[in-house]
């Protein structure tokens, strides 16, 4: 038997579900819908479900042979910053989540990782890693505020689309700039 390092968890805390009421025969089913506050770290460097926001759970708890089976959708808030002109981005996320929960001492319990199969503990199980994985897995590592963003003009920082057409820096070659400096010199005295 696998003694596994599982922390204590929670009954109250909003993402961790009660199977206590879910016979343990295979087919018995329960849906669960509710909205719950997001936990912190949701998210990537330019984009995350901002802490506290509300996620929507739409769940359906199946018992299985190995454990309890959770399905459904996960649906929230996201916001940050585009990745090509570092304006806000605000929008929605709507991620499918599946995961195996096995019961205590059986056999997918005994034959996995820790970290390849979810685990109840007595009746309770702990969905926020994989809803983290989920929703993570779901947001883009460079967002957009747009489709055909331009970004940011990389001599003067200002977003192009606030530029006109014909914007554009003098731009001297290296090797001449003591050249340029000598011309300019040279006029200021004459």
């Amino acid at each position: 038997m696998h003694e596994h390092s599982l922390k204590h968890l929670d009954p109250r805390a909003p993402l961790v579900l009660d199977t206590r009421d879910l016979p343990r025969r295979p087919g018995a089913m329960r849906v669960i819908q509710r909205t719950v506050h997001a936990p912190s770290d949701l998210g990537l460097d330019l984009i995350r479900v901002p802490e506290g926001a509300d996620l929507t759970l739409d769940l359906r708890l199946e018992s299985v042979t190995e454990g309890v089976l959770v399905s459904g959708t996960v649906a929230g808030p996201v916001e940050g910053e585009c990745g090509r002109c570092l304006r806000p981005v605000t929008d929605a996320v709507r991620v499918s989540l599946q995961e195996l929960y096995a019961y205590e001492d059986s056999t997918t319990e005994e034959t996995t990782e820790e970290d390849e199969v979810g685990r109840l503990q007595g009746d309770l199980l702990d969905l926020e890693p994989a809803l983290r994985d989920a929703v993570v897995l779901a947001l883009p590592n460079h967002p957009r505020c747009r489709e055909d963003c331009p970004g940011l003009c990389p001599e003067c920082g200002v977003p192009r689309d606030e530029l006109p057409a014909d914007h554009s820096h003098e731009r001297l070659d290296p090797r001449w700039a003591a050249l340029a400096k000598l011309t300019e010199d040279t006029e200021q005295e004459g």
